[in-house]
């Protein structure tokens, strides 16, 4: 009877180590991250934000935006090309706007050379952008092994069992200024949180997947707000709350005809009339 109960206490501890067994030592909850911090970059080392004063940036419309990711100073699971994509798509937001002339994505690189609230100034009139839109993220992912993982002792518990729980939690946010005065105008953030249970061999591509897939879901969902934020900062700027504006010379905005300009070029039009049958 002793011999049956030792047996079964030396198989128990060999199932409740199988796993560690197949993924090392220490995998029982294992949490990454990855992330870009909109504050490091602009005020490195510890530098304090100058005071807020309160007057109203002035803006030159239409404006030049200029789009850039801001360096990761960790390890990354976003690719240069992933980004760039991301990047086309924050862009699609801000094209045809009537008070947009054009956008230009700025790679990383120029941004990873160039830090502070100088750097992203020379980055700027490098570019000729009056606007940047700087894009920052935070990344986490969870894995580790539920109670079904004790059914890995066997390479079909493996390949069938979904022993493991994969978890990631995204957020993207776009934070626009002003770069003559680097007031912030507004910004825009987007989240998106995932969580799925797989197979023990499933574990490290599964995680790759949802890394990936949840900096896309993330951006779909800040260009949402960046959106809405945009069409708010239209109306702002408008009734000159957050702005001041003026078009530029030859531009055609300040969207188009007004109302009273139209009665006064219909009178203009009816003067001319009455002036030429009078004197026909």
């Amino acid at each position: 009877m002793k011999s049956r109960i030792l047996i079964f206490a030396l198989l128990l501890t060999l199932l409740i180590g199988c796993s560690s067994f197949w993924l090392g030592p220490g995998y029982e909850k294992v949490r990454e991250g990855s992330s870009s911090s909109l504050v490091d970059y602009l005020y490195p080392d510890g530098e304090i934000p100058p005071a807020v004063d309160g007057n109203l940036p002035y803006l030159s419309l239409p404006v030049r935006v200029g789009i850039a990711f801001i360096p990761s100073r960790n390890s990354e699971d976003i690719s240069a090309a992933e980004k760039q994509e991301l990047m086309e798509h924050v862009a699609d937001a801000f094209r045809d706007r009537d008070y947009v002339q054009s956008i230009e994505s700025i790679p990383e690189t120029y941004m990873t050379s160039a830090r502070g609230i100088q750097g992203m100034k020379q980055v700027a009139a490098l570019y000729g952008v009056d606007i940047m839109a700087l894009v920052s993220y935070d990344q986490i992912s969870f894995s580790g092994e539920r109670d079904s993982a004790l059914l890995y002792w066997t390479i079909v518990g493996a390949l069938a069992v979904k022993g493991n729980t994969n978890e990631v939690q995204t957020m993207i946010d776009t934070a626009v200024f002003d770069v003559a005065t680097t007031k912030l105008l507004f910004r825009a953030p987007g989240t998106h949180n995932e969580q799925r249970n797989v197979t023990l061999l499933e574990n490290s591509r599964d995680l790759r997947k949802l890394r990936s897939a949840g900096f896309v879901a993330a951006n779909d969902a800040m260009i949402l707000n960046l959106e809405k934020e945009l069409e708010g900062f239209r109306a702002a700027i408008e009734s000159g709350e957050r702005a001041q504006v003026a078009w530029r010379a030859g531009s055609g905005g300040g969207g188009g005809i007004t109302l009273p300009t139209l009665l006064l070029l219909l009178v203009l039009v009816a003067a001319r009339r009455v002036v030429e049958s009078k004197y026909s």
